[in-house]
């Protein structure tokens, strides 16, 4: 059996634009004790962007499952089965009551979504899908789908603790553990990386993604995912994403009685001007003048 490795320097959390939320544990109790909740909950969640000396350690073992996913970078986990190596596209599923450590690589840091869980069915269900010390990290054949799907359990988190928002948390959590428990990673076309991930920004218009997170979803680097986007769509990633975020713009104009500077701000543009700016460009027209101009 080997030990779990002790670490020094390392830090459990503090990076710069990271996103972390923790539910109160009386919070916690009570939900575990509710027959609505009960089956699972979300205690904590959160993104880490390229978490330099991130690292955990737990002699004392947790009862929660903590589950993280790799989507650029490298990093490592350690439990009583061995030493295992994490790289961008992989996850790492820790079940509960279980003492291990993890850690981001030195020289490559990883940049990672993660979860811990708890909940009266999980343990069952980890056992069934093989989600076992032995082998805590897999592979994703869907970058996409499975940060989609922590995204969502943040959103929900951010919004308040309400039996509603934990109910809504845990139902993307237990689709997230389904995907992953039937994951089956493949080689894949490229043209179906290309179309996750223009699905992937159709469904984050208000966020601005990088050409580098999407790259590290999909597994390719930077100039061969650029490539390939273009080459698919006819666009630069940001133009893509520019045109997504004009055309939200012009159906808000188009069906609502918004002003200009709540419509910017609902496709992700906190500056109103440069906002109106990027519209004309794509449409001819200011977005004051757009929604006066007789479109019939």
């Amino acid at each position: 059996m080997t030990a779990v490795t002790n670490l020094s320097g390392v830090i459990p959390d503090g990076f710069p634009g990271q996103r972390m939320l923790v539910v109160p544990r009386p919070r916690v109790r009570e939900a575990l004790a509710h027959p609505g909740t009960a089956h699972l909950v979300v205690t904590d969640c959160g993104y880490f962007p390229q978490a330099h000396s991130h690292g955990r350690v737990r002699q004392s073992p947790i009862p929660q499952a903590v589950v993280i996913l790799c989507v650029k970078g490298k990093g490592w986990c350690v439990t009583a089965a061995g030493r295992f190596a994490v790289t961008a596209g992989q996850v790492i599923i820790l079940p509960p009551h279980q003492a291990h450590s993890y850690g981001a690589d030195s020289d490559d840091p990883w940049t990672l979504w993660w979860l811990h869980l708890d909940g009266s069915d999980l343990e069952g269900f980890l056992s069934f899908a093989g989600m076992t010390i032995s082998a805590p990290v897999r592979t994703l054949s869907d970058m996409y789908a499975t940060v989609s799907l922590v995204a969502e359990v943040i959103q929900w988190m951010e919004r308040d603790t309400t039996d509603s928002s934990l109910l809504s948390a845990a139902g993307a959590a237990w689709h997230l553990m389904a995907l992953l428990a039937s994951d089956r990673a493949s080689a894949g076309g490229t043209s179906n990386s290309i179309e996750r991930a223009i699905d992937y920004l159709r469904s984050h218009v208000t966020q601005r993604i990088s050409v580098t997170d999407l790259a590290a979803m999909a597994g390719l680097s930077n100039s061969h995912f650029a490539a390939l986007f273009k080459g698919h769509t006819g666009l630069a990633v940001l133009n893509y994403q520019t045109q997504l975020r004009m055309a939200s713009a012009r159906e808000l104009l188009d069906t609502t009685t918004q002003p200009v500077e709540m419509i910017a701000h609902s496709v992700g543009y906190e500056d109103s001007f440069y906002f109106a700016r990027q519209f004309k460009k794509i449409h001819g027209l200011t977005p004051s003048v757009y929604r006066k101009h007789d479109r019939g």
